[in-house]
């Protein structure tokens, strides 16, 4: 009996914090917007408040090349991430995990290989 009361408070503590999780957001986007000043007029809704009239259309076309880049970086940078962890232990976890790890970093290879053969990591 106790360890089923055990278990419902482990779930009430889940249920507690993922009430709290939505609650609070709402709550707060609501009297926020309750308590704003509302001044609507014209000049609030053109693309600039700097005072000078838009003269051309305020979004500019950028190379889709340089999101991809900026991709790549990050996946590589989390996935060189994975590799600290198996370095602080590698004493503990043998061969095995020497052989997932170089698994693991031909697989990078072999991306970052198809990567440069599809000239992503070209610059301009």
């Amino acid at each position: 009996m106790e360890l089923l009361n055990l278990y419902q408070n482990n779930y009430l503590i889940v249920v507690v914090f993922l009430c709290l999780g939505v609650l609070l957001p709402v709550v707060a986007l609501f009297l926020g917007k309750l308590l704003r000043p509302y001044k609507p007029y014209d000049s609030k809704y053109t693309t600039y408040e700097s005072g000078i009239e838009p003269f051309h259309d305020s979004r500019v076309q950028f190379n889709v090349r340089y999101y991809i880049f900026a991709l790549m970086f990050v996946i590589f940078d989390v996935e060189t991430v994975f590799l600290y962890p198996w370095a602080v232990a590698y004493e503990k976890l043998g061969i095995f995990a020497l052989i997932e790890m170089l698994i693991f970093v031909v697989m990078l290879l072999i991306g970052l290989i198809y990567a440069w053969k599809k000239k992503v990591l070209k610059w301009i």
